[in-house]
């Protein structure tokens, strides 16, 4: 990270510009993008957005942009020293600083290289090249080592508390990214409603996890089932619960739950089998991607030759309260495993289908030992919320 780039970054976050930091520093605007996009990445944070076109600072820029500002007074004071009045352009980076500090601290380039873990010659074209950019000698070499010049000491002041204001901001990224890389994500497909298996089955994970108090931050996130399968596959997520583990032979998985295929229809629906409820009713089913959707097509329109509109009124979707809505308000069916439909069964009618159509929910996982663990508490934590209602199922046939 370079001294010019913190100057253009904070410029940025104060005025909420990059066009007006562009103008106002005689800078191209990709290169003051940049400088925002490389702060951001240094500090693990997101801290502009744009919408409409317009940039805009998020919550986050406030703290940084005040944290920054003695590192911009510094770059000013430093470019002034240097007789320059464009503190942007300065091309020094931190990590020379903060050897050319190391180096002043030990006396010696040789000392200072072997605390570094860097060669001497490698060192000693640093500081002679910072020598050459800040227009002065910074060091007396003399037999016993190194001493700082009358410009050394006064340039060892400013960068010295350019680099601590630097090292403490930078700090707290450190400790953002690490809480992030020991979160564990646990993706889910969307539950029926906070009464349902799935939420439930959340519910208890969350509660126990930090009960144990793991140092692994759980992490939820809720997702149609075909995004599940995709963000597990490119690491966005460790942890799936999700209806198929087609196309997921290189994760662990484990099964959860079986269960059977059920039609809900709306409470006032008066017809009496399948057939006649799949005729009379606009169709909202789970996308065919999904394990719940594939096995939906064995009851496709297609086995209904009298279907009044046909493909006309099929929908798919898979937020499964969506589908909920649709059956109990707007007169849709719908087709649902039965330990889903049960905890709606005062808002939809459920009906046995003629023949059985078994499914299964898995929960499927990386190789991270936190993610077996999770999966665990998921897979105990099912067995129990499903163990009654599992008992009493016949109670709907």
């Amino acid at each position: 990270m370079q001294l010019g780039t913190l100057f253009v970054a904070s410029h940025v976050l104060t005025s909420g510009s990059v066009r007006e930091t562009a103008r106002s520093l005689s800078l191209a605007a990709s290169t003051v993008s940049t400088a925002v996009r490389n702060l951001e990445t240094e500090l693990a944070l997101k801290l502009t957005e744009r919408s409409s076109g317009e940039l805009t600072t998020l919550l986050a820029s406030n703290d940084v942009r005040e944290k920054l500002a003695p590192i911009v007074r510094a770059a000013e004071e430093l470019a002034n020293w240097m007789g320059t009045n464009e503190p942007s352009r300065l091309p020094i980076k931190i990590t020379t600083m903060e050897r050319f500090l190391e180096v002043a601290d030990q006396g010696s380039i040789n000392r200072a290289a072997r605390r570094l873990k860097l060669g001497q010659p490698q060192l000693s074209l640093q500081i002679a090249t910072l020598e050459k950019a800040l227009g002065h000698r910074l060091f007396e070499r003399q037999a016993n080592g190194s001493a700082l010049t009358e410009q050394g000491s006064r340039i060892y002041a400013i960068l010295q508390a350019i680099t601590q204001e630097w090292n403490d901001l930078k700090a707290s990224a450190d400790e953002r990214y690490q809480r992030t890389a020991r979160a564990l994500r646990i993706g889910s497909i969307i539950p029926t409603g906070s009464e349902s298996w799935v939420a439930r089955c959340l519910g208890a994970l969350v509660a126990e996890w930090n009960a144990r108090r793991s140092k692994n931050a759980l992490s939820l996130v809720l997702m149609t089932a075909d995004d599940l399968r995709e963000a597990l596959k490119s690491g966005r997520i460790d942890v799936a619960i999700l209806d198929s583990v087609f196309g997921l032979e290189r994760f662990q998985h484990r099964e959860l739950l079986k269960t059977e295929m059920v039609l809900i229809a709306p409470l006032q629906s008066r017809e009496r089998t399948v057939a006649e409820l799949v005729e009379g009713h606009a169709i909202c089913t789970p996308s065919s991607r999904t394990g719940l959707g594939h096995a939906t097509m064995a009851l496709s329109h297609e086995r209904t030759a009298n279907r009044r509109h046909r493909n006309q009124d099929i929908t798919a979707a898979d937020s499964l309260p969506v589908i909920v809505d649709l059956v109990a308000n707007h007169g849709y069916i719908s087709f649902l495993g039965r330990v889903s439909a049960m905890p709606i069964a005062d808002k939809v009618r459920i009906v046995e289908l003629e023949e059985s159509i078994p499914m299964s929910y898995h929960v499927a996982f990386n190789h991270r030992k936190a993610s077996a663990d999770a999966s665990a508490v998921i897979v105990a934590a099912v067995a129990e919320i499903i163990a009654e209602p599992v008992a009493q199922e016949n109670a709907f046939a």
